[in-house]
């Protein structure tokens, strides 16, 4: 009886540990089972995303890739051209050596050829100079004579000059070194005497009247058929008058005044003489 009794009671012992031991057994598995479940979603999430990396890191590489090709296909086209125009550079450099061989020999011939003139030039120049320098001593010989008379009409430059131009002389010295000009003929006169008169040239001068103190004259002149008076016109004062048929006029100076008289010339123009004959006359200084 005793021992029934500690059977039940070992068995209701038992029963009273088994069932919350099942309890916690069923918890656990239900946890194991929800942790399970999160890890295998989220490896599931980390595979895709993993993948999704992968495939964009290979078109990425992908895209490296065609690039690279079409460069190196550029490279091989930009090779491929540089050496044909190396190709050119290099047929142009050896024709380029040809046409500079061709030209320095023909630069030469040129030189030689000049060189060759040169030396008949220079004979020549040389025939030249020894001609030249006989005529130059000939020559001399009549610069000699030339500077003799530029000497003589050095002075012109210190003459006065009339309003036309005409140089002015003051004396029978340069009345002498005009002459030597050649560009006009001078006659020479002295009159002495109140109202008289002397043919000069192709005109006729008359002295009227002198004023020895303020080295004054007063003349009449008569060309051709006409008659007219200069009064009171002053020594070395030019008087310009014209002929019949010239065109250029013809100069009367006085160049001194005394009591009653006066001495100067006549310049005629050689134009006027080859159209009008100068009668001649004698002249006094």
């Amino acid at each position: 009886m005793l021992e029934e009794n500690k059977v039940e009671t070992e068995q209701k012992s038992g029963s009273s540990w088994q069932t919350p031991a099942i309890m916690v057994l069923g918890l656990i598995a239900i946890s194991g089972l929800a942790f399970g479940w999160n890890a295998t979603s989220k490896l599931s999430g980390t595979e895709q995303a993993v993948a999704a990396q992968v495939q964009g890191m290979k078109q990425i590489v992908d895209q490296d890739v065609a690039g690279l090709k079409d460069r190196l296909q550029q490279s091989e086209k930009t090779n491929a051209e540089l050496q044909g125009d190396l190709k050119v550079v290099a047929k142009k450099l050896k024709l380029t050596e040809g046409q500079l061989k061709s030209s320095r020999e023909e630069s030469l011939k040129k030189l030689d050829e000049t060189s060759q003139k040169l030396t008949a030039l220079d004979s020549a120049v040389k025939s030249d100079i020894k001609a030249t320098n006989d005529n130059l001593k000939n020559v001399d010989t009549r610069v000699v004579g030339v500077r003799s008379d530029l000497d003589a009409t050095r002075e012109d430059l210190k003459m006065a000059r009339s309003e036309l131009g005409t140089l002015i002389a003051r004396n029978h010295d340069e009345i002498d070194s005009l002459r030597r000009l050649g560009e006009r003929e001078y006659v020479e006169f002295t009159i002495a005497g109140k109202n008289k008169s002397q043919r000069v040239g192709n005109i006729t001068v008359e002295l009227r009247g002198v004023n020895t103190s303020k080295n004054l004259f007063s003349v009449a002149l008569t060309v051709g058929d006409k008659r007219f008076e200069k009064k009171n016109r002053a020594a070395n004062e030019p008087l310009f008058f014209y002929t019949p048929g010239t065109r250029l006029p013809q100069e009367l100076v006085i160049n001194k005044v005394e009591k009653d008289q006066i001495s100067g010339y006549v310049s005629i123009p050689k134009a006027n003489m080859q159209q009008t004959p100068v009668a001649s006359s004698s002249s006094g200084r």
